[in-house]
């Protein structure tokens, strides 16, 4: 296994999905470290002149024109993490949590933050080890930072809270301990805020959402492609000349990814009741180009972020501590809304092409692909659940980000929602793995039905793949347990156009 070395500047998509999807460890570079610890003592210089800081000897939020005394100074910062932790729901997945650990550490890294190098090693030991603080998913108003969601992770650090290792749910303290680690036992002046005046929780679950969103649309071509073998669709529609003339880039790509995967195809072109067919088949480019434009789209967004410096105040070498709003997560709910539409679309497109394999008499399959209708369903309900997660996406797709409800008496008086944004956006990403799951499940069947023989060589491979874990068409049977494993290959990244 290799390695990711961060640095505050330069971690990319490719390597924060190994560490958050594949667990790969977490080095950090030696410059880095001594950036740190530099801004840590320009800080600690700027507390002894007792000038006004924000957070470091003044109060929070509304209460920030209240000064702290110097001897209560490390006192306001294990208060503010203790009082902040107010978290409510289910705790957060595994991979959000290693999301969270790794921006957070990253952001820290950058060096105008004014935390002890042994405070980020100590969140990456944890991460590198397993320990993944029990995270709450609703609390987070998407500016001044994740506070609340962060103040989970933070208590870890200090010995308390609660903590997942190796499965088990654990006080902090005792699961620090199992990993042979000790907790900082105190934050120095603007530590705890620090590490809760940040976007980490926003990004970590804006970025598992775009992950998996990739993984949902490679799966898709793929899906797209033995359906439209299946119901003998007519690739005049992907002609390169078409899609030349409506020059988007996304919509050529996916006419292009489509045509190889349908090459030397014996099954296509071969239905002669219509000239055209149906938009699901006849508008993928169209359809899915967007989805591919908008993942794209993003992506800088996502590196630049995760490469930011985004708490307050800011320590800058020169001496300056500056105070500013780049916790504000307006750019990740943004990211998070657009993705979700795009998302939420592919889903649709599997649905309706699913519905479409159910309901093609006309091209040679049975209806719902069933042995004897009547006495056997077929797969009729798969299209019942695919509805369900489209419906649900539906909704999930109506954006936070036009909304704001101040907090803290007014002074924080425009929030993102950035947090409610993401949280959408992950769930829509799950919804839409599970619909391009379903409608692969009803195109191993349908093949088969149509004439497997005669797949494009490029689909052959997932389609035997497909045939490993899904039964043949034949008597009504249960698919449930079916159904999820098809589900997890998708997750997995295993479903892959190959292109």
């Amino acid at each position: 296994m290799g390695e990711v070395v961060i640095d505050g500047h330069h971690l990319d998509l490719k390597g924060a999905e190994e560490v958050v999807f594949g667990e790969v460890p977490v080095v950090v570079s030696p410059e880095a470290l001594e950036q740190a610890r530099r801004a840590q003592e320009v800080l600690s210089r700027a507390v002894e002149t007792e000038l006004p800081i924000y957070g470091v000897n003044t109060g929070l939020g509304k209460l920030s024109t209240v000064r702290i005394g110097r001897e209560d100074l490390r006192a306001l910062q294990r208060n503010l993490v203790r009082s902040h932790a107010t978290g409510v729901g289910k705790p957060l997945p595994a991979e959000v949590v290693r999301g969270l650990l790794l921006f957070r550490a990253n952001s820290l890294l950058k060096g105008y933050s004014g935390v002890r190098p042994e405070v980020i090693g100590l969140l990456l030991a944890m991460l590198n080890r397993g320990i993944y603080p029990l995270v709450p998913e609703v609390g987070s108003v998407g500016s001044s930072g994740d506070l609340v969601p962060l103040a989970h992770v933070a208590l870890v650090l200090l010995g308390e809270g609660r903590a997942t290792y190796r499965g088990e749910e654990l006080a902090g303290r005792e699961a620090l301990r199992r990993a042979g680690l000790e907790p900082v036992g105190e934050f120095l002046p603007k530590e705890g805020l620090a590490l809760l005046n940040g976007t980490a929780y926003m990004l970590s679950l804006a970025f598992v959402g775009y992950v998996l969103g990739w993984r949902a649309l490679r799966a898709a071509f793929v899906a797209s492609a033995l359906s439209f073998q299946a119901l003998r669709g007519r690739t005049e529609s992907l002609d390169p000349r078409i899609h030349d003339v409506r020059p988007h880039q996304g919509q050529r790509e996916v006419a292009a990814i489509m045509r190889e995967l349908l090459a030397g195809s014996g099954l296509v072109n071969t239905y002669k009741g219509d000239v055209q067919d149906p938009y699901s088949l006849r508008c993928l480019p169209q359809i899915l180009g967007p989805v591919l434009e908008t993942l794209w789209l993003v992506e800088g967004r996502l590196r630049v972020e995760m490469n930011s410096a985004t708490d307050n105040p800011l320590v800058f070498p020169d001496g300056h501590i500056l105070s500013g709003g780049n916790f504000h997560g307006e750019i990740l709910a943004f990211v998070a809304e657009w993705l979700a539409v795009a998302i939420s679309e592919l889903a649709a497109s599997c649905e309706r092409r699913l519905s479409l394999l159910l309901s093609a008499e006309d091209r040679g399959l049975p209806p719902f692909l069933a042995k004897g209708g009547g006495g056997n369903s077929g797969l009729m309900l798969l299209q019942y659940t695919a509805a369900a997660l489209v419906a649900e996406n539906k909704v999930l797709s109506h954006p936070a980000a036009v909304d704001s409800v101040p907090t803290s008496a007014g002074k924080e008086d425009h929030n993102s929602f950035g947090a409610t944004s993401a949280w959408k956006l992950l769930r829509i990403a799950e919804n839409a793995i599970r619909a391009v799951a379903l409608e692969l499940v009803a195109c191993r069947w349908a093949v088969e039905l149509a004439g497997a023989e005669k797949l494009s060589p490029a689909t052959q491979p997932i389609y035997e793949k497909l045939r490993e874990v899904i039964p043949p068409p034949g008597d009504d049977m249960y698919l449930g347990d079916t159904i999820q494993e098809v589900a997890l290959y998708v997750r997995r990244g295993e479903i892959n156009h190959g292109i």
